[in-house]
């Protein structure tokens, strides 16, 4: 019973040893204890435990019922197959009890690895979304500028654009008074041309008819 828990007490010791130091050891432990923590092996372990823990209660009692067998019995000769019997319980007692201490701290060292290999995936995938955040960010900042760049590009054009149709409105604007100033000033050659036509027909109707008058005379001096 002896050597068991001494072999029990060592190995948990060498597996606590394993779990404290970053090995290829201890991924291998840390996927057997969490194979052992499936299915029915909690049941196994718990049971294993409570059997322990029970064989442990009762060399404590046996350790007391022998201290008590010596008080009671002051007198007496201390009688060597208790003493042995006590040093053998003792024994059996701290051994068990290092053992379920042990087990626990095993326990307990499985579950904060698994909580930090946990919150290490998570802060990684916190990181590389922040990165990925990051990235879209500066993305979205350089086509920002583009479009800000390509905004000021056509500012400018739409500028030089209404420059030019200002220029062309005023040309146009000087054209149709040049226009309109040559359709009166046509229309006052035309009136004036009219006047002319009228008074050159006027001056011809008085030609002939002096033209007329002198033919008239010169008949009648002839008669």
């Amino acid at each position: 019973m002896q050597q068991l828990l001494f072999t029990v007490m060592f190995s948990e010791m060498a597996l606590i040893m394993v779990l404290l130091f970053k090995t290829p050891l201890r991924k291998l432990l840390i996927m057997s204890l969490d194979r052992v923590k499936r299915g029915r092996g909690p049941l196994v372990v718990k049971t294993v435990a409570g059997t322990v823990l029970v064989m442990l209660i009762s060399s404590v009692y046996n350790i007391m019922m022998i201290q008590k067998r010596w008080i009671d019995d002051e007198g007496a000769v201390v009688n060597p197959t208790d003493q042995v019997l006590l040093a053998n319980h003792l024994l059996e007692a701290t051994l068990m009890g290092a053992s379920l201490f042990l087990a626990f701290m095993i326990d307990r060292l499985h579950h904060y690895i698994r909580e930090l290999r946990i919150r290490r995936k998570t802060m990684e995938a916190i990181k590389n979304q922040s990165r990925g955040f990051e990235d879209g960010k500066a993305a979205g900042s350089e086509e920002i500028k583009a479009l800000e760049d390509q905004m000021t590009t056509l500012k400018s054009k739409l500028k030089e654009l209404e420059s030019e149709l200002e220029t062309k409105s005023k040309e146009a604007n000087a054209a149709e008074t040049n226009a309109v100033a040559l359709r009166k000033q046509s229309e006052g050659f035309l009136f004036e041309y009219d006047r002319l036509l009228e008074e050159n027909q006027n001056l011809r109707n008085q030609l002939q008819s002096l033209d007329w008058r002198l033919s008239h005379s010169g008949s009648k001096k002839d008669s």
